[in-house]
């Protein structure tokens, strides 16, 4: 970075550069991916009508017992008894339900094959870009939950190689949470660690250039936010009845909860819009704190009319008023509510951002007064640093004309001989 004259250059965040693979052996690196994940995609088609018939087979084992596939342990997503009861009341067959989640299963899974493949395409000349799409390919064709790759009996020969590729698919996992994104352990002792939290917030903090860290972000959004709701959709399932029609949303949520991570993933490797996932996080804190906030705001205001109506009329038979009058008072806080909690995150998550607009309008009124190009140069350069904090900033300064008034203009690379850059 280049600083004005009489100013010290800002530095530059430590880049942390990319493992790319070696010109010699990339095409060894590319036919290995292919032979293995055409040995994934065989048994992942094969394994679909095997699943299907599993899923027709209903689970006799104790409620509190899960039913899982041979071989692994894995949850079998059949159904028990008190599930084909409820089935029975939404008139809907076995068949039916094994046909709608074999479908979700294999829907599933060509979102994480189709985002390995598209990473592969474009990035299998980088380390990590080479890792991640096998990676995917291997969770997609296995169903996520290991469901398509233990289809078959157990007693097959080719369960053996399956039930091996299942394990490393585990360590490699721990291989990428610690070398995510460049594919290097950085520090080069991190992998002793053992603690992928810890490595990951260490790098983000004192490693990561500014597109490292989006790329982290992105992950850890996706991955924080498939928890959330898994963990939302178990606490509420575990509050309705086993034989409530409810209970068959189980097998889908659980499902839904990995939907989010080869989204993230993609987008962080490919680096494709990397720099939204800022707004989006500002949105997600603002509209699920909005969320909760509200729901808490509008089953306490028809807990206290239906008290206050209690204690007026002796009885609850103005239910009605209670319901249209609690969700008025909720339709009128909606937007101060939510002008408040963006303020409020802004204030503690985006300082910046929140305190751009009162440096512009103060800058704005030194505009007014200040008379010195030199002076308001320095100015403006160490605003966009401080609200925006860009890592290249060229301010084009034309020469004087006629009349002694000057013209500004900015530019990505001003001409050498005129431009100060930060």
């Amino acid at each position: 970075m280049i600083s004005p004259p009489g100013t010290q250059s800002l530095p530059l965040p430590s880049r942390t550069s990319i493992v790319l693979i070696p010109r010699r052996w990339l095409i060894l690196a590319r036919v290995a991916w292919v032979v293995c994940a055409l040995l994934l995609l065989t048994n992942f088609v094969a394994s679909i009508p095997a699943y299907y018939r599993i899923m027709l087979t209903i689970c006799t084992l104790p409620n509190q017992v899960p039913c899982t596939m041979p071989g692994n342990g894995a949850p079998s997503g059949q159904l028990t008894p008190v599930n084909v009861h409820a089935l029975a009341q939404l008139h809907l067959s076995v068949a039916t339900y094994a046909a709608y989640y074999v479908t979700l299963q294999v829907v599933l899974s060509s979102l994480y094959l189709g985002v390995g493949l598209l990473i592969f395409w474009r990035k299998s000349d980088v380390g990590m870009g080479l890792f991640v799409s096998l990676w995917l390919v291997l969770y997609g064709a296995s169903s996520v939950t290991n469901n398509f790759l233990f289809a078959y009996a157990p007693t097959q020969p080719p369960l053996i190689l399956l039930a091996l590729i299942s394990g490393v698919q585990w360590a490699g996992l721990g291989a990428f949470l610690l070398t995510f994104p460049t594919g290097r352990f950085v520090p080069r002792w991190s992998w002793l660690l053992g603690s992928a939290l810890g490595i990951i917030i260490y790098r983000y903090v004192r490693v990561f250039d500014a597109v490292q860290r989006q790329q982290t972000k992105w992950f850890i959004y996706a991955f924080a936010v498939g928890m959330f709701l898994g963990a939302i959709s178990t606490a509420l399932l575990v509050e309705v009845p086993a034989d409530s029609p409810y209970q068959l949303l189980n097998g889908t949520t659980t499902l839904l909860f990995f939907v989010f991570i080869p989204l993230g993933l993609g987008i962080a490797i490919l680096r494709y819009r990397l720099w939204d996932i800022d707004a989006i996080i500002n949105r997600t804190l603002v509209y699920g704190s909005l969320t909760v906030l509200l729901v808490g705001l509008y089953i306490g205001l028809i807990l206290a009319l239906q008290a206050l109506v209690r204690a007026v009329t002796g009885s609850l038979s103005q239910q009605p008023p209670v319901l249209v009058g609690s969700t008025l008072v909720i339709a009128a806080l909606f937007q101060p509510l939510r002008r408040l909690l963006q303020t409020i995150i802004d204030r503690r998550f985006y300082r910046r951002k929140y305190d751009a607009a009162k440096v512009m309008a103060a800058f704005g009124t030194t505009l007014r007064t200040e008379v010195d190009v030199g002076t308001l140069r320095e100015q403006l350069l160490a605003i966009v640093q401080e609200t925006m904090q860009p890592a290249h900033v060229s301010l084009w300064i034309r020469p004087a004309q006629q009349g002694g008034k000057h013209e500004t203009a900015w530019t990505g690379n001003p001409p050498p001989h005129m431009g100060n850059e930060v």
